[in-house]
């Protein structure tokens, strides 16, 4: 099986959480190590990686794949740089600070033949995958309405200061925000137009961790919201139709379970709990339905695997750069709406 030799840019926990255990694990990557400006931690966990002293250093090695995992104002240089010396990139969310920007990678991945993606590991949790799947069996009937949460409870600022420090990568719009509306994108397609409210709620911050997003389409609406002051959450997807609803808590666990040390297992990875079941209340030819909906496996390993097939055999990319320019097009709008308070049309 050919091997797809791959370097993280930091191992913080992104990198971590998300990405080493996936690339150790999966039979078609070899992790080669990461680059570590100040701790070098990586080593304790793959011993037999290396812990690049710079990003340059990085490059110099037999680097088939960048992943480029570093705060968001970042991604444009570090993905720019990576497909410059010939390398595939993974870039996290948010793909870019600009449209401009997204655009100018994916046209050079293009010119230079490689593949360019963006690690949207949400589509592959067990909550979404589920809602996509209800969604798609039409059992709602014709879409009326939906809403999607990501919110926490965490009123302290984070420790990082790229989080928290007035920047073109920083708040909870290209932190969270890409989570939601990529999912609501991949779900229901381009909207028409957004409406946006931007906000700051936390003492002492100056970065925006508060959004309500409204994505117009011709017959039905898609409301986004993110904030860190939800002690006791509304189900975290909301989705109501002409027949019937369908309301899920968000529920994988993968997340929690890598920052456990847990690492993925294809025989029992990314199975909820069944108190986190959805509750689907429709109707069809027999009747009224109310009942529990089992949940789907997520499995952030797919990504990867879709990812592999991509740069070995050419296949596409399991989230494209377009796709990632997309969700770009409607944070810039998002930003235009809340400061002029108006629908800006997309």
């Amino acid at each position: 099986m050919q091997k797809i030799k791959t370097a993280l840019l930091s191992y913080g926990m992104s990198g971590k959480v998300f990405h080493a255990p996936f690339l150790n694990f999966h039979p078609g990557f070899e992790l080669l190590g990461s680059w570590e400006r100040s701790q070098r931690r990586i080593q304790e966990d793959y011993p037999s990686v290396r812990s690049y002293a710079s990003f340059e250093d990085l490059l110099e090695d037999d680097v088939d794949l960048v992943v480029i995992n570093t705060p968001v104002e970042t991604h444009f240089d570090y993905a720019k740089r990576a497909l410059m010396a010939g390398k595939h990139a993974l870039v996290e969310k948010a793909f870019t600070t600009t449209v401009a920007q997204a655009e100018e990678l994916n046209a050079l991945a293009k010119a230079k033949g490689l593949k360019l993606a963006v690690f949207q590991n949400r589509r592959w949790d067990s909550d979404f995958k589920t809602v996509s799947e209800i969604v798609r069996s039409e059992i709602l009937g014709d879409i009326v309405e939906a809403e999607f949460h990501f919110d926490r409870y965490n009123p302290l600022l984070s420790p990082k200061k790229h989080k928290e420090t007035p920047n073109p990568g920083a708040g909870i719009l290209k932190d969270l925000g890409p989570h939601l509306i990529d999912q609501a994108v991949c779900l229901f397609g381009f909207p028409e137009a957004v409406f946006a409210d931007i906000r700051i709620t936390r003492t002492d911050s100056v970065v925006d961790d508060w959004i309500d997003l409204l994505l117009y389409y011709p017959d039905f609406r898609v409301r986004l919201k993110a904030s860190f002051f939800i002690r006791e959450a509304v189900p975290a997807f909301i989705v109501h139709g002409k027949r019937g609803s369908f309301l899920k808590p968000r529920g994988d666990i993968q997340e929690d379970d890598l920052k456990a040390g847990r690492k993925p297992n294809l025989e029992d990875w990314g199975k909820e709990s069944t108190d986190k079941e959805g509750l689907l209340h429709t109707e069809n030819s027999a009747g009224i339905i109310y009942e529990r909906v089992p949940t789907l496996t997520g499995n952030y390993y797919d990504f990867f695997d879709g990812l592999y097939e991509a740069i070995v055999h050419d296949k596409s990319v399991p989230v494209s750069a377009e796709e990632g320019t997309k969700v770009m097009r409607i944070i810039e709008a998002a930003l235009k709406s809340s400061s002029k308070s108006k629908v800006i049309q997309l």
